[in-house]
């Protein structure tokens, strides 16, 4: 008998300032897949997960968001990469943790909307 209510999380908002700003970052900087966007809101597809950009409805909703963490596959090539497209980064790639054999890298990067999110790679070593 399966017990737990929660499943999976299936979307994430991100509060942004300027929408077409927002939507370029997103779309043309890290290279997601846009679903489909309004005058207020761009949805994208993240691997099974949804990222919600959204103009705040109420003054209470315009704050930054969480720290979203992307899963890449090489932090170094694609910080790089995100350096050329102009993507302000916070710090350099580095090793956050090491368990056994496997390494956890971060590095942390700020949108065109003040919001920190960070890549995040798992390095075998």
């Amino acid at each position: 008998m399966d017990t737990a209510m929660i499943k999976f999380v299936g979307q994430i908002g991100i509060p942004v300032k300027d929408i077409n700003r927002a939507l370029d970052f997103y779309k043309n900087k890290l290279g997601l897949s846009l679903l489909f966007n309004t005058d207020s809101m761009a949805f994208f597809e993240c691997n099974g997960l949804r990222l919600m950009l959204t103009l705040p409805e109420k003054e209470e909703f315009a704050h930054s968001s969480s720290v979203i963490y992307f899963q890449v596959n090489n932090i170094k090539d694609t910080y790089e990469r995100l350096v050329d497209k102009e993507v302000t980064f916070i710090d350099k790639p580095h090793v956050v943790t090491k368990m056994e054999q496997t390494e956890t890298w971060m590095v942390f990067f700020k949108d065109t909307e003040d919001n920190t999110h960070a890549l995040m790679s798992e390095v075998q070593v």
